[in-house]
Order: structure tokens, then sequence, then C-alpha cells
């Protein structure tokens, strides 16, 4: 029964099991493509210390007449430009990045990006969210079958951690045990991307964490301010919020908000920068409210974990390259899973169909909803991507 169980799970849908595997992969790595491919993202770092947000927010604002700030985030890395939204106007928002050593605007850059497409596929297929989501994350209860049924189905399992594949007993042997080393080895990965996407569908289905907590409304419109007045409002916020690493500044509305909003990483463990901020009113340079990740309750604590837990942004780049890696191994076991039907199950059947021609078959009827699904993602990612 669990062969039989791991053979359905890893099969039937193993293409779009492929494509979210993939996707989420590439994700991790997704801002380090955008600054492959985006040479005004790419700046030489300096020994030197960093101008200042005000100093960076002044100069996008100034290269974008008329435009409003949204937000400063600052450089996830010592070789990557500062980056500045500005939104001029009919919901057309602007990447304008600036070298944090020089404070001159290197480039622009468009809404769409390497990032927002990787990421927005791999969450909800391009889809509405709400049923995107539940599609995307359904895939964690296959997954929890395969694990289950793989560990049954191999028999003293914690051999397999060193054993050698047979890298010349042909290609049925060698997917076979490439897939139960790959399989062995990434067991905590794994586990851990069916714990995050289960909570993603808990949270999708009702069950998400209470709102942070947020200061009222400010009745009067409020400015987007630039240069040393941000500066002199930064400077209050850091002295309200002294361990505060500030990582982004998130200016309000032009409708009005709850204030500017500076946040980043402070004494809390794997939380959002959204979890350590000061919120400020930048026409009176008051300090609204301090918001600090360690306070948060249970729930929300969990819900904070999620995505640095899923995506490994918990730790910078050397986390994303490991998590980069397993997620290249977890990719391939649904290739090598296909590989072993096809070879092992299947070539006894002495057809003269290709392997590949007999894994389609095997996958019935469910190959047209994995491509179809795949095919839909792609074919609304244009629009996806101009919202």
């Amino acid at each position: 029964l669990s062969w039989v169980v791991h053979s359905w799970a890893g099969l039937k849908l193993s293409i779009f099991m492929t494509f979210i595997r993939a996707t989420g992969t590439l994700a991790v790595l997704a801002h380090e493509f955008d600054w492959m491919v985006t040479p005004a993202m790419r700046v030489a770092p300096q020994s030197a210390p960093q101008v200042s947000i005000g100093r960076i927010a002044a100069a996008a604002q100034a290269d974008v007449p008329g435009g409003r700030l949204q937000a400063v985030y600052m450089p996830i890395d010592p070789w990557f430009a500062a980056e500045v939204w500005v939104d001029r106007g009919e919901k057309r928002i602007e990447r304008v990045y600036v070298n944090p050593w020089t404070a001159e605007v290197t480039g622009h850059g468009g809404w769409a990006n390497i990032h927002r497409f990787l990421r927005q596929t791999h969450r909800h297929l391009m889809l509405p969210i709400k049923y995107g989501v539940p599609i995307v994350c359904s895939l964690s209860f296959l997954l929890l079958a395969s694990l289950i049924t793989g560990l049954v189905t191999y028999k003293k399992f914690w051999r397999g951690f060193v054993r050698n594949p047979h890298w010349t007993g042909g290609a049925r042997r060698l997917s076979g045990d490439l897939h139960r080393l790959g399989g062995l080895w990434s067991l905590w990965f794994v586990a851990l991307m069916i714990a995050t996407g289960l909570w993603y569908l808990v949270e999708e289905l009702g069950g998400n964490a209470p709102p942070h907590p947020q200061p009222p409304k400010l009745k009067a419109e409020l400015s987007a301010p630039a240069g040393p007045e941000l500066d002199a409002l930064i400077a209050r916020a850091q002295a309200a919020y002294p361990s505060l690493r500030i990582t982004e500044v998130r200016f309000p509305t032009a409708k009005g908000a709850r204030g500017l909003v500076i946040a980043g990483q402070a004494d809390a463990l794997l939380v959002r920068d959204r979890s350590n901020a000061v919120w400020m009113n930048p026409e009176d340079g008051k300090v609204l409210m301090v918001a600090r990740g360690e306070t948060l309750n249970v729930h929300q604590r969990i819900s904070e974990m999620a995505d640095p837990l899923h995506f490994g942004t918990w730790g910078g780049l050397p986390v994303k390259l490991v998590w980069f890696v397993f997620g290249v191994i977890m990719t391939g076991l649904s290739v090598t899973g296909v590989m072993i039907y096809s070879l092992r199950l299947k070539a006894a059947a002495n057809e003269g169909r290709g392997p590949w021609a007999r894994a389609f078959r095997g996958m019935g009827v469910w190959i047209y909803p994995a491509i179809g699904l795949i095919l839909l993602s792609l074919v609304l990612t244009p629009g996806g991507l101009a919202g």
C-alpha cells in the first residue's frame, strides 16, 4: 500500500509538482537573478560609510519629477543598490536604483521583474490569491504522503545516508539510487516545505494570525519627506528603538495613512521586517508607536516565521544558497521519481514507447489539469505583473 501511494503521489501530478518546486527554488535567489540582468542594481562595495536614507530618497525624488515616494529599501548585500519605489500616478510604480555610497541614481526599473514573476507564479499561479494559494498549497498533502510512504518502503533507510550511487549500473539503478539519496538528505528540507506550505493553506482558509498592532489613522493628508527632513525623523525613530537595524522606510499615501513606517530587524528572530517598526507622524515628528517583534503572540510569531523559513531569507546569501541547493535536490526528486516509474516499473511491459511516453501514459487524466494550470499561469503573467 505504501508503495502504491508513494508512486501515485509522485507520478500523477509530477509535472505540476516539478513546476512549483522549480519556481520556488528559483524564487529563493530571485533578487540575485534580477541583480544579474539589471545593471542599475549593481554597485561596487566601498569601505566608506553609506549615505543617509534621506539622501537616497531625495536623489530618487529629484530623478522622478512629480512622483511620490512610496518606499525605500536598503541593499540586501553590499553589491546591491538601494531601491526606491516612486509612484508616477495612474498606478505606475517605478523602481529607482541609487548608489548607497554616493546617492547617485544608477538607473530605473519597471514594476515587473524576475522576483515578482517567480514569487507570484510559485505562490498562486498568477490566479486570484483565494484560488491560487489553496491549489498550490494542497500539494503539501502529496509531499507529506510521499515523505511518509518513502520512509516506509525504504527498509532500514538510515543506512542509505552514506550509500554511494551506482554510476555504472544503468539508468534504472542510477535513478533509484539518486532518488533515495536525495530524498534522505533532503528529509529536513521537505518536512520544512510541508509545514510552511500547510501553514499558508491554513492562513488562506481563515486561520491567519491577528493583524499587527498599528496606530490610529491620521486625518490630515501626510507628506512624503526626503533629505534632511527624513533623516531627522529616522534619528528620532532610532532613539525610540536603539536596537533597530533599519532596512526599509514606507511613506504614507497621498490620501492619508497611519504615518511614516521605519522598519527592519532587531532582537526577535525569524520575523519579517514589518514586525520591528517605528510609526511616526511626518508632520510634527512625533513617535506614534513602536512595534517590537518579540511582543507578538505565538500565533503571530508562527505567521512571521513562515516566509523566512520557506525561502531561506533569514540568514543572508549563505543560507539562501543552502535553500537553493536543497530546492534543486527536491525538484530532482520529481524527475528521478518519474524515471523510476518509467524505467523500472514499465520496462517489463516491453512496449515500443519511449520511457517518457510511458510516464505520460502512467499519469493518466491528471496530466491535463497539471499542464493546464502551468499554461494558465503563463497566460496570466502579463496581467499579473502589471497589477
